[in-house]
């Protein structure tokens, strides 16, 4: 197989770096110049790692006046005059935050920084009059509007998410920290912000009125991602060369990267984003792993799933909803699905134009699963090693024709939940249920029912079609005659594989499959 000589910016989130040192870079300078144009606030919300730090750290270097940096980009046909302005950089990504003090710690320490730079004034005292003081001083030493970049601005509050004494008190600094810059506005050039979630509706952002959210703002979709074109424009080398490791064609390659790692959408009507993190590290380990879930899915989440009830059989199919019931982030355990939408897990995948309704799901299968995968062992108290050696086996036993076997595992694997997990609501068992089908679609074909007058589960391997009917303290002879009186084969009728019938019937008072029938 042959090398390539081309440097992967993988981690590196410093823009002067990557250019300085020739790595590879995907030009989004375009849009970096037409944001820049303006003197508007801006807010964006995107996915951890999915390029966030980089998009600052290029209007770092660019508001520095940095052309040389910009050299052969699409910017350097756009810009004229290259002013350096001052620029306070405050980044709050990699640290964590366990006390008020920790972040009072954080922010002083950035302050201290400025002030070498620009000088402080005695009767400042608190970091937002410090704030205040350094742009204003930025300003009148320069003759320049200041601009402020803040990466991450909410990662103390995410962390905090499940200890509300302390988040209110993360909310109380940060409001008035960030209030600084609607009073400033008269110093500012520039304002962007970037975060995971958009924290409205809990009073971070209710002073700055001004600060205008692209989030959702189509021609600033793909300012972070890399759409199909790019890929195969940057990195048609190391495409090459995942093809020849993994012997598969050039289009094949294109063809499963984009299943893995496409389709992250966040307007309606946008071509899809692969997930930059995904790539970079798909094309330094020439395999199309689960690498962007592998960096740690936050707890919370699940937690939120749990303590909401919230049925997972929505999120897994994908479900439909208002633009204002998953843009924003509420402190309410009831609609956990900002937080998941936020954070990545789920994507905008269809609109409807007439109601205004927005379809969410999965982007893609790194994603579907990888979550399904990490909520197992939340579920069930499975580890994650085991998940996989059970799914394994799953399909392997229903590839063999052997459903008993595939049965007892599933009733194994039902007896080991703990008994404090057990006190459920039916809804809980057939989630888990539905995620075991779900985990199978890795290596086989599955079909999960979201419709009604469907089959609870139908499974396709090479040899045979298995349809599923469960029934929750019925009988296996009611799901046995579902099956027959529904004619859930008759879709199948010209396939010419063996068509099995399996019926379970699953005890509430057990909370295991109690009888199961099956018949070819």
């Amino acid at each position: 197989m042959s090398q390539i000589d081309r440097k992967l910016p993988i981690g590196i989130q410093t823009f002067e770096k990557i250019r300085d040192d020739n790595y590879l870079y995907v030009d989004k300078t375009a849009l970096i110049y037409q944001l820049a144009s303006t003197s508007t606030p801006y807010f964006l919300s995107r996915p951890r790692r999915f390029g966030k730090s980089l998009l600052i750290s290029t209007f770092k270097s660019y508001f520095e006046g940095r052309k040389d940096l910009f050299e052969g980009l699409a910017i350097e046909n756009l810009e004229t005059q290259w002013i350096n302005h001052p620029v306070l950089h405050l980044d709050l990504n990699a640290e964590k935050y366990d006390s008020a003090e920790r972040l009072n710690g954080i922010l002083i320490r950035h302050l201290n920084i400025w002030e070498d730079t620009w000088g402080k004034e005695d009767r400042e005292t608190t970091p937002t009059d410090r704030f205040s003081g350094v742009i204003r001083r930025a300003y009148e030493k320069t003759g320049r509007g200041v601009v402020v970049l803040i990466d991450e601005y909410d990662k103390p509050l995410l962390q905090t998410l499940l200890n509300e004494p302390l988040l209110e008190e993360y909310r109380r600094i940060l409001k008035s920290f960030y209030g600084v810059l609607k009073s400033a506005d008269q110093y500012l050039r520039f304002v962007f912000l970037t975060g995971v979630t958009k924290f409205a509706q809990v009073s971070v952002f209710s002073d700055l009125n001004q600060l205008q959210d692209i989030s959702m703002r189509m021609q600033y979709a793909t300012i972070c991602g890399i759409t199909k074109e790019e890929l195969v424009k940057t990195f048609t080398p190391e495409l090459q060369q995942v093809s020849e490791f993994n012997e598969m064609s050039f289009e094949e390659t294109v063809e499963k990267m984009t299943r893995q790692y496409d389709g992250y959408h966040f307007c309606e009507n946008t071509e899809g984003l692969f997930n930059p993190f995904s790539i970079l590290n798909a094309f330094a380990g020439l395999k199309l792993d689960n690498y962007w879930f592998q960096t740690g899915t936050p707890t919370y989440l699940v937690n939120l799933l749990k303590e909401s009830d919230y049925d997972l059989r929505l999120l897994i199919d994908g479900v439909e909803v208002t633009n204002e019931a998953f843009t924003e982030y509420r402190a309410d355990s009831q609609n956990p699905l900002p937080m998941i939408y936020q954070s990545g897990y789920l994507t905008i995948k269809g609109y409807d134009k007439e109601f205004k309704l927005y379809t969410l799901a999965f982007p893609n299968d790194e994603v579907r699963y990888g979550f399904l995968n990490f909520l197992v062992p939340y579920y069930s108290r499975v580890t994650n090693d085991e998940t996989g050696f059970l799914i394994t086996h799953f399909v392997k036993e229903l590839r063999a024709g052997d459903v008993p076997s595939f049965l007892e595992r599933l009733k194994a694997f039902f007896a080991g939940i703990p008994y404090e997990l057990n006190d459920q609501t039916e809804r809980y068992y057939q989630s888990i249920f539905y995620v075991v089908f779900r985990l199978m679609g890795q290596f086989v074909e599955t079909e999960v029912r979201s419709a009604r007058g469907r089959a609870d589960a139908v499974v396709k391997t090479k040899d045979r079609i298995y349809v599923f009917e469960f029934k929750l303290n019925g009988t296996v002879e009611e799901a046995m005659q579902q099956i027959e009186e529904k004619g859930y084969l008759e879709p199948y009728t010209k396939d010419p594989r063996v068509k099995v019938k399996v019926a379970v019937d699953f005890s509430k008072e057990k909370r295991n499959i109690n009888q199961y029938l099956v018949k070819d």
